[in-house]
């Protein structure tokens, strides 16, 4: 039975972490650019819950509004911001052909602003949220306790991660992505538009931090400026022990991270569970050191523009 339920939670927390890193893999596969403001786009999606006065946009809408009309509102907020990003903050970079180094400390700007924007309008202070409180209640199923945000974290997971692959398979734009993923420099010679292209990658990556920032929000019920951190800084970890531009190798990276700090939760005697993380990464550098180009190798790694 405790198997059965360290296994949801693997793959619950495995689920939050392949999306994050799907969104980093995402922009670095066609702009060869660690977008470390994800995590901020986490963090404003949870924001955009509470307005400043300290009510919740969420709780209006659970009360007189349907909940999809929230969740919509949230993605919508998100996406724009990641639009509006790349538009002001990458895209006349990009235009100056600024280097892989440039981009990387623009990221780390639109980081920062979009983190003190947050702590100017709402304080640094901890808030608590209460959205989809049905979501907390566990299912009882053969004797296990199995929360329903977990199962729904789960299934959302699945859901997106299939729904983006036929995306990128079966859509002309998404047949675009691959291509520059592949060689940006040879799918612009070939007729694709590179800021349209751009442009809706960053709009994919926005979709799914809002509904990481929703998963999370409902799991936990607090709100902390710097709640994207840990999530991002996890997710690049994940997309470098998957493959830097393997969109595979990322989802099976945040996977497997999730599900070794499950188990590593479980398996560790008590006295040693608060150094988890140190057992995680010295086993990333383990994998690293026979994999070093990760366990999905991508097919391009030159570094491009």
């Amino acid at each position: 039975m405790h198997l059965v339920q360290n296994l949801v939670d693997a793959l619950s927390l495995g689920s939050l972490y392949a999306l994050c890193a799907l969104g980093i893999g995402l922009i670095f596969g066609i702009m060869r650019m660690i977008n470390f403001a994800y995590g901020e786009y986490i963090t404003f999606g949870a924001y955009a819950l509470v307005i400043p006065s300290g009510s919740t946009v969420a709780q209006k809408f659970i009360g007189d509004f349907p909940i999809p009309l929230m969740v919509i509102s949230i993605i919508a907020v998100v996406v724009l911001l990641a639009i509006a990003t790349e538009r002001i903050a990458f895209r006349p970079l990009r235009k100056r052909e600024a280097t892989p180094a440039t981009l990387l400390v623009s990221s780390f700007a639109v980081s920062y602003f979009l983190q003190n924007f947050i702590l100017f309008v709402h304080s640094g202070r901890p808030k608590s949220v209460n959205i989809l409180p049905e979501f907390i209640s566990p299912l009882d199923i053969i004797g296990l306790h199995i929360a329903i945000i977990d199962i729904v974290t789960v299934a959302t997971g699945f859901v997106l991660v299939t729904a983006l692959w036929l995306f990128l398979r079966y859509t002309i734009v998404g047949i675009q992505m691959l291509a520059a993923a592949e060689n940006f420099r040879m799918a612009r010679l070939l007729g694709v538009r590179a800021d349209r292209v751009i442009a809706i990658a960053f709009a994919i990556t926005g979709l799914l931090a809002a509904v990481i920032s929703l998963l999370v929000v409902a799991k936990d019920g607090v709100l902390d400026f710097r709640m994207g951190v840990p999530l991002v800084i996890v997710a690049f970890v994940a997309t470098v022990i998957g493959g830097m531009g393997s969109l595979p190798g990322a989802v099976l990276g945040g996977y497997l991270i999730g599900m070794f700090s499950v188990a590593l939760q479980a398996l560790l005697p008590a006295d040693l569970r608060a150094a988890r993380d140190a057992f995680l990464f010295a086993a990333v550098i383990l994998v690293l050191l026979f994999r070093p180009h990760g366990l999905i190798r991508s097919r391009n790694t030159i570094e491009r523009i």
